[in-house]
């Protein structure tokens, strides 16, 4: 009976130790400070334009290009640091060039003509240029929550019409001698839509990144002349 008693004392002195070692500690999540994050607030982008549904009655030639300019406010998400929602105001200008073709913007027809002018008198430089208030909305992720790895967003924009234009340069006869150095610009609305909806994406590394815009809207208004829509394709600049 003794030999009982003592071994049932051994047994509960073991468990009573074991029970008092000290639990393993458990591993805390990393809490990661964006005090010193880069957010991408200012944003350039410097890219090449072109008109989708362009049709092959209208030529365009030169550089075409688009020049964006964006201030985003930008916030985490609380439960994942990698992604985050932004949005804020921007400029974004784009400027279609044309070989040997009059842009009638201030004709005084019921739709905008595109007229091949290489058998007479006509511009050697001639540009169609838009100037839009957008706000942007983004989804962006990042594999670095202080913003220097690889990283993506996509999103849309929202835009209204501020100018429209057309930029004439250099007056040359038909077989392009110079015939007067000048510049002539021409403004209208009337042809165009004045609200733009476009698709956006972004795709880099650290402060430089490469993006898409396509314009879900027409340029022009319905009725007014070809269904084309603006598309460009370059790099993005961000950085505070």
């Amino acid at each position: 009976m003794k030999k009982i008693l003592l071994f049932s004392s051994c047994v509960l002195l073991s468990l009573s130790l074991f029970a008092q070692e000290d639990p393993k500690p458990v591993k805390k999540k990393e809490v990661i400070s964006l005090a010193n994050r880069n957010g991408d607030h200012f944003m350039v982008q410097l890219g090449l334009t072109s008109l989708a549904g362009k049709p092959d009655t209208i030529v365009t030639g030169g550089l075409s290009k688009s020049i964006n300019v964006y201030l985003m406010m930008d916030y985490p998400f609380k439960t994942n640091p990698h992604m985050s929602m932004a949005f804020g105001p921007g400029i974004a200008s784009d400027q279609i060039g044309f070989d040997k073709t009059n842009v009638g913007i201030k004709d005084l027809t019921t739709t905008l003509r595109f007229t091949d002018v290489s058998d007479t008198n006509h511009f050697k430089k001639t540009k169609l240029a838009t100037v839009w208030l957008e706000a942007p909305i983004e989804f962006r992720y990042s594999k670095d929550p202080l913003g220097k790895g690889f990283k993506f967003a996509v999103g849309v924009k929202v835009g209204t019409l501020l100018n429209a234009h057309v930029k004439n340069k250099d007056l040359v006869n038909k077989s392009n001698s110079s015939i007067n150095s000048y510049v002539v610009k021409e403004y209208s609305k009337k042809f165009f839509n004045t609200n733009r909806l476009s698709v956006q994406g972004r795709v880099g590394y650290g402060h430089f990144s490469i993006f898409a815009n396509y314009s879900l809207t027409p340029l022009l208004k319905d009725g007014k002349g070809p269904v084309m829509r603006p598309f460009s394709v370059g790099l993005t600049m961000s950085g505070i």
